[in-house]
């Protein structure tokens, strides 16, 4: 399964850079496009370059969408298209990993009514699910992080989700986990 990653200026680096290596490391393929060019600087100006503009994805050739949390969630949310890509996902019950700020995109979406969920404690609204105090909630298809210190923990999550227990073993003990 291939999984797809959007991010603009602002993103958390931690808890892109973390997610994207460790599933890499697992063997996943997940390509990162960027909203407005094919470069992203993050909250702490570090830059991510040669990444795939937003235009060029083909949401069908991907099984999981990965939302990076920062400040830039809420240009995320404020982009149709977005928007679409998050109702492609849900609507073909494909996965969905958020994590820090990023779950609050899908729960005022309506995308976390009914669900267990995480996310950065102080983002929480009343989402119309159940705001769980873990580092990462697994619900279906929803895996949500709480925050840049959940990384690690979310990161597995995806891993067992795509390639199962063994798989996110076997990187944790290359990790010394």
């Amino acid at each position: 399964m291939k999984v797809l990653c959007v991010l603009t200026d602002g993103f958390e680096e931690l808890e892109a850079v973390g997610t994207i290596a460790l599933l890499r490391r697992a063997g996943i393929t997940i390509d990162v496009y960027a909203l407005d060019a094919k470069q992203a600087t993050g909250r702490f100006q570090i830059n991510m370059g040669e990444i795939k503009d937003i235009v060029e994805a083909n949401v069908e050739d991907y099984g999981m969408l990965f939302l990076p949390g920062g400040p830039h969630y809420q240009k995320l949310e404020a982009d149709a298209r977005v928007m679409a890509i998050i109702d492609h996902f849900a609507s073909q019950n494909k996965f969905i990993a958020a994590i820090c700020a990023a779950p609050t995109i899908l729960g005022r979406h309506g995308l976390l009514k009914g669900k267990r969920y995480t996310c950065f404690t102080s983002m929480n609204e009343d989402f119309g699910g159940t705001y769980v105090d873990e580092y990462t909630v697994t619900d279906h298809n929803i895996i949500t992080g709480r925050s840049a210190a959940a990384v690690i923990d979310f990161a597995f999550a995806i891993i067992e989700k795509i390639n199962g227990p063994q798989a996110a073993q076997k990187v944790k003990e290359s990790i010394y986990y």
